[in-house]
């Protein structure tokens, strides 16, 4: 049965595990997870149902532009949850 997936969140998480760990901030899976909604939020998703249109997707998003978009929106969000955590 096909599968609905949205390959931009793929991008996020992965982005944001790269990223994290090069900013002062929480670590936490509540603050990475906070951290990729808040981006996923402002970017546009790329759902797939096929392998194929998986494939056509990912090959777009490696676009150097999407790419800025994504470390975009990923650093407004990493800046959001540092000034708020949702933790003590």
């Amino acid at each position: 049965m096909p599968v609905l997936h949205n390959l931009m969140e793929d991008s996020v998480l992965q982005a944001v595990s790269e990223f994290i760990v090069k900013e002062d901030i929480c670590t936490c899976d509540q603050c990475r997870l906070d951290i990729a909604a808040i981006a996923l939020n402002s970017l546009p998703p790329r759902y797939v149902v096929t392998n194929k249109g998986a494939s056509y997707a990912r090959a777009d998003l490696l676009e150097m532009q999407k790419y800025v978009d994504i470390i975009g929106a990923i650093t407004k969000a990493i800046k959001l949850v540092k000034e708020h955590p949702r933790h003590p």
